[in-house]
C-alpha cells in the first residue's frame, strides 16, 4: 500500500476523531453535570480512548439537555 493510499484512508478517520472529540469535550463542559461520572472524568476517557471516548460520553454520559 502506498503513501498517497494510506492517506485517503486515514485522514477522514482523523477528521471524525477530532470532530467528534470536540463536540464531546463542548457538552461536557457547557452542561451543568454529566449524567454517570464528572466532568474531569469524562474529559479524561474523551480525550485518551481514542473515538470510542466520544462515543461513549454521548451515549453514557451526556445529561439529557441540562445546558447552561
Amino acid at each position: 500500500m502506498m503513501t498517497g493510499e494510506l492517506l485517503i484512508i486515514v485522514i477522514p478517520i482523523v477528521v471524525v476523531e477530532v470532530i467528534l472529540a470536540i463536540l464531546a469535550l463542548l457538552g461536557i463542559h457547557r452542561m451543568y453535570g454529566c449524567r454517570n461520572g464528572n466532568k474531569t472524568v469524562w474529559t479524561v476517557i474523551v480525550l485518551l480512548i481514542q473515538i470510542i471516548g466520544p462515543i461513549l460520553y454521548f451515549v453514557f454520559g451526556k445529561g439529557n439537555g441540562d445546558q447552561l
